[in-house]
C-alpha cells in the first residue's frame, strides 16, 4: 500500500475542504442544530452535485465508482467541518443497497434524489448503537424524519425497506444535536431483501473513523493556536511544558487514528483478508482517541472550552456520540479478540486468495 494519498486523492481532499469551508461554516452548523432535522436541502443538493452521495457507487448506477479511501478522504473533511445532517445514515443505507441483489434504489441514492436511513433490530450483534429496539417494533433511528426510505435490518443477511409513510416518527433528544434521533414505530413490512449487512456496516464504520480523525484535527489545530495566543503570567500558555505535553499527546493520537482509519479504508478497497480486523482496530482506537483529544482540548482552553459560545463543545459532543456509534472500543476489542482466536488459526499457511475465500465464508 502507499503511505500517502495519491495526487487525485489530494485534489479531492482540497476540493472537499474548500467546499465545506464555504458551505458549512460554524454559524451554519449552529443554525441547522436548532432545526428539527439538522438537514439543509440546499446543502444536500450542493453535496450531491459534488458527487459525494455516489462516491462508492458504480458508474452504471450513477456513481463515481471510487474506493473507500476516497470516501474516507471526503469524510475526514466532513468531520473537520462538523457536518450536520443525514450523510452518514444515508451512506450506510447506500452501502446496504450496493451489497444487495436488488439495486432499484441505488441510482436515486447516488444522485441525492432519495435519502435513506437504517434501523438495526438485532441487539445480539451489538448494533443497537445505530438503532435501539423499543417495544412493539419501535426503534430509535438516526435521521428518520428526512429519510424517504428506512431500511430495517432484521438480521445479518436480511433488510426490509420501509417507506416513511408506513412508519410513525417521533423526535427524541440526543447529545449531538447535529445528528437527530427519532423513535420509529414500524407499520406494515413489505418483502425483505437479501444483503450482507456486516460488509455495509464496515464501510460506514470506516467513514465514521475518518470523520472522527477530521474532528480531532480541528480540535488539535484550534487548541494549538489558542495555546500560542492565550497569555498567562505574561507568557503564552504554549510555552509551559505541561501544555506542550498535552498538545504532543493530541498530535500522537490524531496521527495514529489517521493511520488506522486509512489502513482500514485501504483494506476494504483491496478486499484484504484482514479488512474486518482492520476496521475494528480503527474503530477501537478512534473511539478512545477522539474522546481523549477532546478532553485535552477542553483542558487547555480552560473555562471557555466547554461553554456554548465556543465551537469546541460541538466537536466534544460529536466525539461522545461517535464513540459508541457502530460499537464502542470495548465492543471492537472483543471483536478483535474473537477474530484472532477463531479466524486466524483457520487461515494460517493459506495464500492471500485462499484467505480471502475463507473470510468471505
Amino acid at each position: 500500500m502507499d503511505f500517502d494519498l495519491s495526487k487525485p486523492q489530494k485534489l479531492l481532499k482540497d476540493s472537499a475542504r474548500q467546499f465545506l469551508a464555504r458551505e458549512c461554516r460554524p454559524d451554519r452548523v449552529r443554525q441547522l442544530m436548532a432545526t428539527e432535522t439538522a438537514h439543509d436541502p440546499a446543502l444536500w443538493e450542493a453535496m450531491a452535485d459534488q458527487g459525494w452521495m455516489g462516491l462508492i457507487v458504480p458508474e452504471a448506477h450513477g456513481g463515481l465508482e471510487l474506493g473507500v479511501v476516497e470516501l474516507a478522504v471526503v469524510a475526514e473533511e466532513m468531520g473537520r467541518a462538523c457536518l450536520p445532517g443525514p450523510f452518514l445514515s444515508n451512506l450506510l443505507a447506500t452501502a446496504l443497497v450496493l451489497k444487495s441483489a436488488d439495486k432499484r434504489y441505488l441510482w436515486r441514492l447516488a444522485a441525492g434524489d432519495m435519502k435513506a436511513t437504517v434501523a438495526i433490530l438485532d441487539e445480539s450483534a451489538n448494533w443497537n448503537l445505530q438503532a435501539r429496539r423499543g417495544r412493539d417494533r419501535r426503534l430509535f433511528v438516526g435521521d428518520a424524519a428526512v429519510a424517504d426510505v428506512i431500511f430495517w435490518v432484521v438480521d445479518e443477511k436480511t433488510i426490509v425497506p420501509i417507506e416513511r409513510a408506513d412508519a410513525a416518527i417521533r423526535p427524541m433528544s440526543s447529545m449531538d444535536e447535529t445528528r437527530k434521533v427519532y423513535e420509529v414505530a414500524i407499520g406494515k413490512a413489505p418483502v425483505p431483501l437479501s444483503a450482507p449487512v456486516q460488509s455495509a456496516i464496515d464501510i460506514a464504520t470506516v467513514a465514521l473513523c475518518a470523520e472522527m480523525v477530521g474532528g480531532m484535527q480541528w480540535i488539535l489545530e484550534t487548541t494549538v493556536n489558542f495555546a500560542k495566543t492565550r497569555q498567562q503570567f505574561g507568557r503564552p500558555i504554549g510555552s509551559f511544558q505541561a501544555v506542550q505535553h498535552q498538545c504532543a499527546d493530541m498530535v500522537l493520537m490524531t496521527e495514529s487514528a489517521r493511520s488506522a482509519a486509512y489502513y482500514a479504508a485501504w483494506a476494504l478497497t483491496t478486499n484484504d483478508p484482514g479488512a474486518r480486523l482492520a476496521v475494528s482496530v480503527a474503530k477501537a482506537y478512534c473511539s478512545d482517541a477522539y474522546r481523549e483529544v477532546g478532553n485535552r482540548g477542553v483542558q487547555i482552553h480552560g473555562g471557555i472550552g466547554f461553554t456554548w459560545e465556543h465551537d469546541l463543545q460541538l466537536y466534544y459532543k460529536r466525539a461522545k456520540s461517535s464513540e459508541t456509534l457502530f460499537g464502542d472500543a470495548s465492543f471492537h476489542r472483543e471483536r478483535i479478540a474473537t477474530f484472532i482466536v477463531d479466524e486466524l488459526p483457520r487461515t494460517a499457511g493459506l495464500s492471500k486468495g485462499e484467505r480471502t475465500a475463507v473470510a468471505a465464508g
